[in-house]
């Protein structure tokens, strides 16, 4: 498609489609360009990039052996991890050039989806209106420029690739076209496991706007390259192998997140609330779509939710559903696009529940391009009647892109620093008691004890059984030397989270300073028992045994920590000179045992043999 302009008697072509790309890519950069200037949060950056040797060295063997074998995050995301030791190869902890990663692949998501849509329907506005809707609006925000969620991002990029290899193959169907599909697929779910409903999604597209099957009405597709199916069974069995590894995957994901401990038990979210939860999450998310308003990082988990709530949830996710089942010939892009967003929610909408948040903006990044879809193609045929239609939904359009940009690029104002990541947070949610820990944090960092201190207690004030606050609270404890007060909350965690294998640790720590070493061993032991790579507790464990002169012992425990922690190079020092006393020790021992033989044998020698008497 292209528009023609004459000017002073010359003819330019420009392509509409290259005009809506660039459009895509200015708004989205005038949006989210001050990430370049965004430190790294002190939420999960640290545990995926700043505190991550494995990431900080860069691209190294040792490192992607360990990106392949590792689930201590809760997931296994390898190809995510290298792409954060890629980062790291490149610009060291520049963290303004880590965010600039995500922002590119967050343009290159919006192009891509842009493309796939205009290829399958050709329809260049409603293909731009998806777009731009998924690159400009808040929701997507925490994806983007939140560092530790690069695997929202990455895991999209083949996502969009994946689709794109699909709409190619369809084509020609043939194994040399099926081939990249599964390649995207497969780099995809091992950058996220949340795309194991991709191949769902592509039979939801063969319906609309594919126009697969041949009792799929002529005017749903205008793809004429497509040879349709007689049933849907043939399009099932086509995507055997995607469901295959997409079973496999969810066998790894479970796996990891229960070693990880990060699956909550039904004893802390009952299958009742699971099951209430999720319904007013998929409620929710609609609701914050339309009005993007106090976006938080983190949502608690609610206590009890009003009856009224969940039936109302209830009633409309099942009536909007019997709707688009009974409208799919008239408006095929509705089901389509309902069922995108119900299905592509489901890994994350709660019922397998994966930490302690009720619901996450991140969450929506790939599954609202489903509810796009029915505001993009729905809206021309609700105006359809309307006399200046035209001129309408050109003013809606511009008020609608001028309040997204704005929204989002306010929200994006937030992420500047941890402190007022947490403070919005706090603000715009009741009981946060996840904030108050992630604000006490990071005033710890900056050396703010008192006021870390009482963000700790609010905490404790809105969930007393919060161990991870009673262990925070404790370390500070430490560091005011209030060592019994820090005891006791070490120990209430203990009580908790009985495989708090940190919490042993540190309390062994604080106990050897009170010159209880027997009990400070015993706790070290009892974190190791639980945490068998915990290096922290192999290296306090051997400064008890240098402290106690076991230098084999301590020697031992400081192997494990290089083992663990090739890096450490402190404890690389104390091994040497440990090794040295052991070797100067074997030594003397052997030569005061050659000596003691030696004067055994003079000894024997000197003897007078006995005589026997008949």
């Amino acid at each position: 498609m292209r528009i023609k302009e004459i000017q002073k008697g010359t003819v330019s072509n420009i392509r509409c489609d290259i005009l809506v790309c660039l459009f895509l890519v200015l708004t989205t950069l005038a949006v989210y360009w001050q990430v370049g200037l965004y430190p790294f949060v002190n939420y999960d950056d640290t545990l995926y990039v700043t505190e991550n040797y494995h990431v900080i060295n860069g691209l190294t063997v040792d490192g992607i052996t360990w990106a392949f074998t590792d689930t201590h995050t809760g997931n296994w995301h390898p190809v995510t991890m290298i792409s954060h030791m890629l980062d790291c190869q490149l610009y060291g902890l520049d963290s303004g050039q880590h965010h600039m990663t995500s922002l590119l692949f967050h343009i290159l998501n919006t192009l891509l989806l842009f493309y796939v849509f205009f290829k399958m329907s050709e329809n260049l506005w409603q293909s731009g209106f998806v777009a731009v809707m998924f690159a400009l609006h808040p929701l997507h925000v925490e994806s983007v420029v939140w560092i530790a969620e690069r695997k929202d991002v990455l895991s999209t990029f083949f996502w969009m690739l994946t689709m794109a290899s699909y709409v190619r193959y369809i084509r020609n169907p043939c194994f040399s076209r099926y081939c990249p599909v599964l390649l995207f697929f497969i780099l995809g779910l091992m950058s996220k496991s949340m795309l194991v409903t991709l191949p769902i999604v592509l039979l939801l597209l063969d319906f609309w706007p594919l126009g697969r099957l041949r009792t799929t009405p002529e005017h749903i597709t205008t793809l004429k390259s497509v040879h349709p199916v007689p049933s849907l069974y043939p399009l099932i069995q086509e995507k055997i192998p995607l469901f295959g590894i997409a079973a496999v995957f969810c066998f790894i994901t479970v796996f990891a997140q229960k070693s990880a401990g990060a699956v909550g038990t039904l004893e802390l979210f009952s299958l009742g609330s699971r099951i209430a939860n999720a319904l007013v999450s998929y409620a929710g998310y609609m609701g914050k779509m339309f009005r993007p308003i106090h976006l938080a990082v983190f949502y608690p988990h609610p206590a009890a939710i009003p009856i009224w709530k969940i039936a109302g949830a209830a009633v409309l996710l099942t009536g909007i559903t019997i709707w688009a089942i009974r409208g799919r010939t008239v408006y095929p892009y509705f089901i389509t696009g309902w069922l995108w967003y119900l299905v592509t929610l489901l890994p994350v909408i709660g019922l397998v529940q994966v930490g302690l948040q009720s619901m996450a903006d991140r969450y929506t990044y790939i599954p609202l391009i489903g509810l796009f879809i029915i505001i993009a193609w729905g809206t021309p045929d609700f105006v359809a009647g309307w006399r200046h239609k035209k001129r309408a939904l050109g003013v809606i359009s511009t008020l609608l892109l001028l309040i997204l940009m704005t929204t989002s690029w306010l929200q994006v104002k937030y992420w500047g620093n941890t402190i007022s990541l947490f403070e919005h947070a706090i603000e715009v949610t009741e009981d946060n008691y996840f904030a108050h820990l992630g604000l006490g944090n990071e005033l710890t960092n900056q050396g703010k004890l008192n006021a870390a201190v009482e963000q700790y207690n609010k905490a404790l004030m809105i969930r007393p059984e919060f161990a991870t606050a009673h262990f925070h609270l404790a370390n500070v404890r430490v560091r005011q030397e209030k060592f019994r007060e820090a005891i006791h909350h070490y120990m209430e965690a203990i009580r908790i989270k009985p495989d708090f294998a940190e919490a042993y640790n540190y309390l062994g720590y604080v106990l050897a300073k009170q010159g209880k070493i027997n009990e400070a061993i015993n706790h070290y032991q009892k974190a190791l028992y639980i945490k068998p790579d915990y290096a922290p507790a192999h290296f306090n464990l051997g400064i008890i045994m240098m402290y106690k002169g076991n230098v084999e012992a301590a020697a031992s425990c400081f192997s494990e920590v290089l083992r663990i922690r090739p890096d450490y190079h402190e404890v690389r020092k104390n091994l040497i000179n440990l090794q040295a006393i052991i070797e100067k020790r074997n030594k003397a021992r052997l030569l005061d045992r050659k000596t003691r033989n030696n004067t055994d044998q003079k000894d024997s020698g000197n003897v007078s043999p006995r005589t026997s008497h008949n």
